[in-house]
């Protein structure tokens, strides 16, 4: 209940943030419909941000400009917009109705277009500021791959592709795929060094698992990552490491001062420090509030990592999901899997290919260490749906446990525009890129790649315009900048009661010599009414099963 309470308290403190977002992007989208219906001649009668009892309002001209109580949307209402109302012929020059074919389209159309332009601004006004890109650095490179035989080694930094200077690791992959099937030379600066490696190794074409990508294919040289091991350990009972006060999902933040980012740091810096003096930070807890705690002590000789009892946590249960499997069996958080069936996992990935492997009789044979001692369960998974992080539902068996692993983050730079008109262009590009995924995202909905689960409410926005908004303005605009582009995507659908549905109409009308009658387009306006309602009611859905956990 508690947890409850504080998930509805992040909500309400992400109000400021929610109506500061929503209240720009429905002022545009408004001020699209109103601009263009003034150029046109129509008479707008208000124009309100938010629906309901009118909180603030102010008379200029033929406009009542007004703010009312319920800010999750706006109107521009229009003399003559009213389906079968009767205009006198004094007041037909001013009515939106009687105005000509291409001018409804415009006024209507201005809505959805000027969030698309809109975002172009917002994307411009971030990269002028500075906006944040993953550094060309690779991550955790295993040995025995295609990539450690050419010579990357973790932490590289990629300089050049074929002599093309590298800046961001988006830039790196877009060569990669322009390189597919070709050998290639890179050059790299090693990680601690200024010593700047040639390379040669020919990228092969793999499937692309990102589903919101047009491109089905990616290059890649097998081996290459960006992903990096965050210094969360794994400490062995009765060990050195244990002794000193370490524990198993300590995430350590710093030895002696010096920041600690990654897993495959730690190795040097624990055995240059041996027989000396030595301070640790970690920080400690996770499912409550983390606290940061220095750990002091002086080290004995030690040979390696694994001599001073620190071992990587991917075998270390971070979580046992109440209830589950495991729970039953009793397995508890912090033991550690040492065999699964007959095979000692290497991995998290050899634990998990194991339990979805499952044929569906029998058990499965886990057995953990626990404080030293080891502990055989015999376990019956269960079939459960589960979120791929592709956003696909899916059914698979597991025995309800979590491990201590997790990424960490990538390396991050500052690229800022250095004009207006470099800003505009990537403005218009990252607007371009976002449409395109917006769309490719719905077309996956109705293939079934993504569950209707993803789609988020009013709730989601508030929370995700909070946390964007404690980061800093550059987060939060660009957050700003992607719903207004759904907006424009979304209000070009062709379901009446949104603009897509009326230029649906305008075109029918277009294409026939003749508007729709009347009782088809009240019909049609009911049908709409109905799939809009539904969708915000899936979303709400949505929202509050996220909120409560389930």
């Amino acid at each position: 209940m508690d947890i409850i309470l504080s998930k509805l308290q992040s909500i309400v403190s992400a109000g400021g943030p929610f109506i500061i977002l929503l209240g720009f992007l429905i002022f545009v989208h408004e001020l699209g419909h109103f601009l263009v219906a003034k150029w046109c001649g129509v008479r707008v009668e208000v124009f309100s941000l938010g629906f309901g009892k009118k909180i603030f309002q102010l008379k200029r001209g033929d406009t009542n400009y007004c703010i009312s109580m319920i800010p999750l949307g706006g109107y521009v209402k229009m003399f003559g917009d009213e389906i079968g109302s009767q205009i006198s012929e004094l007041d037909r020059p001013f009515s939106f109705t009687h105005k000509k074919l291409w001018q409804r389209f415009s006024v209507v159309l201005a809505g959805p277009t000027m969030n698309f332009f809109f975002a172009i601004l917002i994307f411009a006004i971030v990269s002028l500021i500075g906006e944040e890109v993953r550094r060309p650095i690779l991550g955790d490179i295993s040995e025995g791959t295609l990539a450690y035989t050419a010579g990357f080694r973790s932490g590289d930094e990629v300089r050049t592709v074929n002599s093309i200077p590298v800046k961001t690791w988006d830039q790196f992959q877009d060569l990669l795929d322009a390189s597919a099937n070709m050998k290639t030379s890179f050059s790299v600066k090693r990680t601690g060094t200024e010593q700047t490696l040639q390379l040669e190794a020919t990228p092969t074409l793999k499937a692309n698992e990102n589903i919101l990508s047009f491109s089905q294919f990616i290059g890649d040289v097998t081996g290459l990552s960006q992903n990096s091991k965050s210094t969360f350990i794994g400490v062995v009972h009765n060990s050195q490491a244990q002794k000193l006060g370490l524990m198993t999902g300590d995430r350590i933040v710093s030895i002696n001062s010096l920041p600690i980012s990654y897993f495959r740091e730690l190795e040097n810096l624990l055995i240059v420090e041996q027989g000396k003096p030595i301070e640790i930070e970690v920080e400690r807890g996770l499912d409550k509030e983390p606290k940061n705690i220095k750990i002091s002590g002086t080290l004995e000789p030690i040979s390696s990592l694994a001599s001073f009892g620190i071992e990587s946590p991917d075998l270390y249960l971070a979580k046992v999901v109440p209830d589950s499997p495991a729970a039953v069996a009793g397995i508890l958080s912090g033991d550690k899997i040492v065999k699964i069936n007959s095979t000692e996992p290497k991995n998290w990935e050899d634990v998990l290919n194991s339990v979805k492997g499952f044929s569906g009789n029998g058990t499965v044979a886990i057995t953990i260490n626990r404080d030293g001692q080891d502990k055989s369960f015999e376990i019956v998974p269960k079939l459960v749906s589960h979120m791929s992080y592709q956003g696909k539902e899916e059914k698979r068996y597991t025995v309800g446990i979590m491990p201590w692993i997790q990424s960490a983050p990538p390396a991050l730079a500052i690229v800022q525009s250095s004009n207006i008109f470099e800003a505009l262009q990537r403005g218009w590009r990252k607007t371009f890129d976002v449409t395109g995924m917006t769309l490719l995202s719905f077309v996956r909905l109705l293939q079934g790649s993504i569950s209707p689960k993803n789609i988020g409410g009013v709730l989601s926005i508030g929370q995700a315009a909070s946390e964007t908004f404690k980061i800093g303005w550059n987060h939060f605009l660009q957050l700003m900048a992607v719903i207004s582009v759904n907006l424009f995507v979304i209000n070009l659908f062709p379901v009446p009661v949104l603009d897509g549905g009326h230029l649906l109409f305008y075109v029918i009308e277009g294409l026939r010599g003749a508007p729709l009658s009347m009782r088809k387009m009240e019909i049609a306006q009911q049908v709409g009414l109905v799939m809009l309602m539904s969708l915000m009611a899936l979303s709400l859905f949505n929202d509050v099963t996220r909120l409560l956990g389930f």
